[in-house]
């Protein structure tokens, strides 16, 4: 039986219990009233599990299954709030007892896993568990490609509940419909204010706490290129220049030194804020690369980097406490001078972020030293990719974990990025997530290959717990890939020929195994579709969209063979050019289930660039 995050102590007992087909979901007198939806959430999952069509009934009485905030004697002080006792006796019945409501809605997650597991005898047992963070987070990104479809962000909910996340952001840039800013969203497909707040009220049955996060300093591509607010832009030339991937993300930040500046910011905060019952508010104001290089530059030698990213920020944060809120704020630019830290309003929380594999402890034991509130945040290393790189987010989790476990950090918020479009398929990042998950609950990983294994047999219902390590291997397979297609065709393409011929012999050397890596990814389309008669019915289809993908990289990695490879035989221009436009029409239908329209087109823009340009070879 498998379990995750795994409970802090799981003692077995002898015998089973065999849940009667009529039985019924008692609610304790003592528990609060949120505890009936976490009672209709296990009522369904028994239905599904089972056939078992079961009652809820909230009383002083017995029943199958009974959830309870009875505490004994102590308990009060000792029992952490979201801990809980869950008792599976075979001669009576099961007991969820939480510290809290939220207590008993993990209660009922792990006892939902053993009923997907075990059906309906359940083995005797006793567990006894807490989270090691009391935060514990993931980010979606719905601004740099893809705009989810709400059913798709209730699905991505479901998961996180179920695996104990209790809060979420979405990353949102300019695809929120702010009545006030039209130009900047008119071309997208934006969320509205009634789905924001459906959405959140739909976290909050489900114990997920909804976090807005909103650039309000660096990242407003949409918003500095439009001919309103282009004159707020630190740069003078915003909106002169046509769209691309990276210059998106390298660019636009706010004129400080300009007063419509903050009154814009404080026009987006307070349409934006209502909307949400938490109390925190991530402002970002991360990557702020062009501060001082344009209309602030005498500034900039004058006053300092410091004083004019503290000073914006810190009237920001202002801002956000006057409004009775908490506010987050990215921790890269700040870690330049974490001494400042300490001006900004009391309980800023600071949102620590590293990606790489190797990441180290040195920018949490930084704001460790320095007293700032902080959270650790990995990420899920998505980003840029047909596929994610699922064990280099295992790497950077499994540290970013240890270093908050070091150095006392507040919690974990677990990062899914959609750099360059977002082109991989947001079902991908489960694992990772998982891997946050796990992390944050537990404060650390087990092993890559039990972990995966673990994953793959619970979330994807893969009998032979293979999917995941197949995954793995399909994702490191890559030799011309999406960031270096971007790259090539904004940049280096444009470059000198001197810094062309560069480049063409460092793609020249990436590309020199690609045909070796098609051959693995053959291997690993094989493995994935004999898996398919050993993946619960339930969850087959989710094993086509690593099909396409996979499709994809050894298309991608043809492109690079055929653009920068020494050695092209067998290979042919034209056929590939027309294998990336079949190969194209399914990945918009795939995209279509879970996402809108949004910036699907961005995507097609470039890779037709390529596939001209393939023709044009042959």
């Amino acid at each position: 039986m498998y379990l995750l995050p795994q409970p802090k102590q799981v003692i077995e007992k002898e015998g089973r219990l065999m849940l009667p087909y009529d039985g019924s979901i008692i609610i304790d007198p003592s528990c609060g009233w949120a505890v009936y939806g976490y009672a209709r959430i296990l009522q369904e999952d028994i239905l599904a599990n089972t056939g078992f069509g079961y009652e809820v009934v909230r009383g002083d009485r017995k029943g199958t299954v009974i959830l309870s905030q009875k505490l004994n004697s102590g308990d009060q002080v000792s029992a952490p709030k979201e801990g809980y006792t869950l008792s599976v006796s075979g001669r009576s019945s099961i007991i969820i007892n939480g510290r809290t409501e939220k207590g008993i809605l993990y209660g009922i997650q792990t006892l939902r896993q053993i009923i997907r597991q075990e059906g309906a005898v359940l083995p005797c047992v006793e567990i006894e568990d807490e989270p090691r963070f009391s935060n514990r987070g993931f980010l979606h990104d719905v601004s740099r490609g893809r705009v989810p479809t709400l059913k798709w962000l209730k699905e991505l909910a479901d998961i996180q509940s179920y695996y104990k996340i209790n809060q979420m952001q979405l990353y949102v840039e300019h695809t929120f419909l702010f009545p006030a800013f039209s130009e900047m969203w008119r071309d997208d497909t934006p969320l509205t204010a009634d789905e924001i707040m459906e959405f959140d009220h739909y976290c909050l049955e489900r114990g997920i706490e909804l976090i807005p996060s909103l650039p309000t300093f660096g990242h407003l591509y949409k918003l500095l290129n439009t001919r309103t607010y282009r004159h707020l832009c630190e740069l003078e030339d915003a909106g002169e220049h046509p769209f691309g991937f990276i210059d998106r993300q390298e660019h636009h930040t706010l004129d400080i030194s300009n007063e419509g500046s903050f009154k814009l910011v404080e026009e987006m905060i307070d349409q934006y804020m209502p909307l949400f019952t938490s109390e925190k508010f991530n402002i970002c104001a991360d990557e702020t690369f062009d501060l001082g290089k344009g209309r602030n530059k005498e500034k900039l030698e004058k006053e300092g980097n410091a004083a004019l990213y503290m000073g914006q920020v810190k009237r920001i944060c202002r801002l956000v406490v006057d409004r009775g809120h908490i506010p987050m704020l990215w921790g890269d630019i700040m870690l330049e001078f974490p001494e400042f830290a300490k001006e900004l309003p009391p309980g800023t929380i600071c949102l620590n972020w590293g990606y790489d594999a190797d990441v180290t402890e040195k920018a949490t034991r930084t704001y460790a030293e320095y007293g700032v509130r902080q959270y650790t945040c990995p990420g899920t290393s998505a980003w840029n990719l047909l596929v994610n790189a699922q064990k280099k987010s295992y790497l950077n989790i499994s540290k970013m974990c240890r270093y908050a476990n070091q150095y006392n950090a507040e919690g974990i918020l677990n990062t899914d990025w959609g750099d360059f479009g977002h082109i991989n398929h947001p079902g991908f990042s489960i694992t990772g997530m998982i891997y946050g998950a796990v992390g944050s609950w537990c404060g650390e990983l087990p092993q890559y290959e039990e972990l995966n294994e673990q994953i793959s047999r619970l979330e994807y219902k893969d009998s032979t717990g293979k999917l995941m390590e197949i995954a793995g291997r399909l994702a490191e397979k890559e030799s011309f890939g999406w960031r270096e297609m971007v790259w090539w065709k904004e940049k280096h393409s444009q470059a000198s020929q001197s810094e062309q011929d560069k480049i063409r012999e460092l793609y020249k050397e990436k590309v020199a195994n690609g045909r070796e890596n098609n051959d693995e990814i053959d291997l690993c389309i094989l493995e994935l579709s004999a898996n398919i008669k050993n993946t619960d019915s339930s969850a087959k289809n989710r094993i086509q969209p690593y099909l396409l993908a996979a499709e994809g990289m050894k298309l991608f990695n043809h492109t690079g063979i055929l653009l920068f490879g020494e050695t092209k035989d067998g290979l042919d221009a034209k056929q590939t050019a027309q294998a990336l436009e079949h190969w194209y029409n399914r990945y918009k239908q795939l995209w279509r289930t879970v996402s809108r329209e949004s910036e699907l087109y961005r995507i097609s823009e470039a890779l037709f660039w390529y596939i001209d340009l393939l023709r044009e070879l042959s």
